[in-house]
């Protein structure tokens, strides 16, 4: 079966903290992505620094930093499902799931990159990760995609146990950053720090442009 990955998420820069090394290795390696993004981030807190963006023209410039963050992963399928930022959990999750269904039918992943519902802090995140589960959940055992979900609640490893995915992203580190840093609306000063402690050499930050962990999402049938 050719190799083809789904990420679904639900705010522009989601992929680029979570994911984005994993997606780049991927797409060095000729693998297609299609990215669907489920809002534009419309009500983010952030809007710049210095500000540049109001309320008005948020969506627009976080629009066009997820194209600027695409292009340095490498994706070329970017799809934006239209939800509003901050109502996901309000959503109806079946006509969500339909509308993620129809792409699982269109493109046929092996490979689907979301979050992990409950264990993924924002609502939005918990609501989109059980969308896109429920989504899989419809297709055949035998024809369901492998899942790397993302969980980052204080009690997920403590339910879950550790992740079972680690994925060595040294070598894409640079992408990593290239893709926090199209994001500049909302990650502008958060990048100045990162420079700045892997300047002074900083083990930690070193460690966390080192690898992305995942679970395995299990299905109970």
């Amino acid at each position: 079966m050719k190799e083809h990955i789904l990420v679904v998420l639900p705010h522009p820069d989601d992929e680029a903290f979570g994911a984005s090394g994993t997606i780049t290795l991927h797409t060095k390696k000729g693998v297609p992505v299609t990215y669907a993004c489920a809002t534009l981030g419309e009500m983010g807190r952030n809007m710049g620094l210095p500000p540049f963006a109001n309320r008005e023209s948020l969506p627009l410039i976080r629009k066009k930093e997820l194209e600027e963050a695409c292009d340095a992963m490498g994706i070329k399928d970017l799809r934006l499902l239209g939800y509003r930022d901050k109502t996901l959990e309000f959503e109806n999750i079946e006509e969500v799931a339909d509308t993620i269904y129809k792409l699982l039918d269109e493109l046929k992943p092996t490979l689907v990159i979301t979050h992990y519902p409950g264990f993924a802090v924002h609502p939005d995140h918990d609501a989109c990760g059980a969308a896109t589960i429920k989504a899989i959940s419809r297709l055949d055992k035998e024809n369901r995609p492998i899942v790397y979900a993302m969980a980052f609640s204080k009690d997920c490893r403590d339910v879950l146990g550790d992740p079972d995915i680690r994925i060595n992203i040294e070598e894409v580190a640079d992408q990593k950053i290239a893709s926090l840093k199209a994001h500049k609306s909302q990650t502008s000063q958060l990048v100045a720090g990162l420079e700045e402690k892997l300047k002074n050499g900083d083990p930690d930050t070193k460690n966390w442009l080192s690898r992305e962990v995942f679970w395995t999402y299990r299905f109970n049938d």
